[in-house]
């Protein structure tokens, strides 16, 4: 599954110009956590997330007169928070460059992107930078939304039927609450083993638990 699946096509958006205020509205309107940064051509500049407004409140002047200090770990992460707590539009507020991916990226890469990058959202733009949604941790969580019976056919077609070339007459598919317990026999032991990865790979699947058996055990053959 690609990320043009399952990203947000309709996105709220600002420019570089868009003030403080303004940003905070369209992010307690729209119940997002963020906003992407756009150009006149569509293209994105950076994201602004509610993070980024809260460093408004967490570096406020008057607490350093105070003689407070953010703890060192919010220094070390956010070392430009000063900065933008002293934004007032978009282009002060923003992170940039933001973090961006196709949408014919597949859905595991933008989940590791994300983790990667330590952000809960990406930018989807094409080949030239111009936005085409956003894909966020939500839209990933929701591959696991998938039912039983759905996960079960894709199992038995597309794994068991069209992926593997060999005799799967004897596998039988049973999911519950995405759980796919593979039960039976194949020829070979080294064909269990590859049922069961490519149906860790099927959309939804939240575990295999692999009840295969064997005819012959080839494992042996390659270990030589």
């Amino acid at each position: 599954m690609t990320v043009a699946d399952v990203m947000t096509t309709k996105v709220v958006s600002v420019t570089a110009a868009t003030p403080f205020k303004d940003i905070a509205e369209a992010l307690i309107t729209g119940g997002i956590s963020a906003v992407p940064v756009l150009d006149d051509d569509n293209h994105v500049l950076g994201m602004v997330s509610e993070a980024d407004l809260l460093r408004k409140e967490e570096f406020r002047e008057e607490f350093y007169r105070e003689g407070y200090r953010p703890p060192l770990r919010a220094r070390l992460r956010h070392p430009k928070g000063r900065k933008k707590a002293a934004g007032d539009t978009a282009a002060g507020l923003m992170t940039s460059p933001a973090v961006t991916i196709s949408p014919e990226a597949s859905a595991v890469s933008a989940a590791r992107l994300m983790d990667a990058h330590d952000v809960k959202r990406l930018a989807v733009v094409d080949r030239s930078g111009r936005l085409q949604g956003i894909v966020s941790r939500r839209d990933l969580v929701k591959l696991f939304l998938r039912g039983d019976e759905e996960i079960a056919t894709e199992v038995r077609d597309d794994v068991l039927d069209r992926s593997l070339w060999v005799d799967t007459d004897g596998v039988q598919v049973d999911v519950r609450q995405g759980v796919v317990t593979l039960s039976g026999w194949m020829e070979r032991r080294t064909e269990t083993g590859i049922a069961a990865r490519m149906t860790s790979r099927v959309n939804g699947v939240v575990d295999v638990v692999d009840k295969l058996t064997w005819k012959t055990d080839d494992s042996r053959w390659e270990a030589k």
